[in-house]
């Protein structure tokens, strides 16, 4: 699943939009979106409990099983929002599953999506890059050195800068839940 917001320009007294898209079968192939207006500038996403209710009630008429893993990719959140999005719209998420089966606790893995940031990744001599722009090519995965030092970040250069430098997307992890079991023992030692 995926949410933003988008906002009228700052001269328009027109209302935000928030929308969520969800994959309607195992393949990742079949989406559908629902969407909400919601006060002018609102981030935080008010009505995030029924659109993904919504969005999980037409995964299980699509397919006739209910999501054991849902990774949730969230665009628009700067930093200083982490906290009540984690507080408003996960709580929103793990309570529309509830509603679905009170026993449907499926694991959730909450990433913030940010392309606002100053980061940008150069190529070292002996590099290869692409031949018309000189970037880096598309897949570079840095998930140390230029990383938070204790939160779950990583970045993702995705695509080809054709005229520039690329942009890398940074991906930040602020709910996601690890079972570390042991074999002898079924029991689950540690929750994030």
């Amino acid at each position: 699943m995926g949410a933003d917001v988008t906002h009228p320009a700052q001269e328009i007294r027109s209302p935000s939009i928030a929308a969520v898209v969800g994959s309607m079968d195992a393949f990742a192939s079949q989406y559908a979106a629902v969407s909400r207006i919601q006060p002018i500038r609102a981030e935080i996403i008010l009505d995030m409990g029924s659109m993904v209710l919504e969005l999980l009630q037409k995964f299980y008429a699509n397919t006739g099983a209910k999501p054991q893993r849902i990774i949730f990719y969230r665009d628009g959140i700067s930093e200083g929002q982490f906290t009540e999005v984690i507080r408003s719209e996960v709580t929103a998420i793990r309570k529309a599953c509830a509603a679905l089966d009170p026993n449907y606790k499926p694991k959730l893995t909450f990433m913030i999506v940010q392309k606002r940031h100053h980061t940008r990744f150069f190529p070292d001599e002996g590099t290869i890059v692409d031949d018309r722009s000189g970037n880096l090519l598309p897949g570079l995965v840095v998930d140390s050195v230029v990383t938070h030092p204790f939160e779950f970040d990583f970045y993702i250069q995705s695509h080809l800068g054709l005229q520039g430098l690329a942009k890398p997307t940074r991906y930040s992890v602020v709910r996601f839940i690890i079972v570390v079991v042991i074999p002898s023992s079924p029991v689950p030692l540690r929750r994030f």
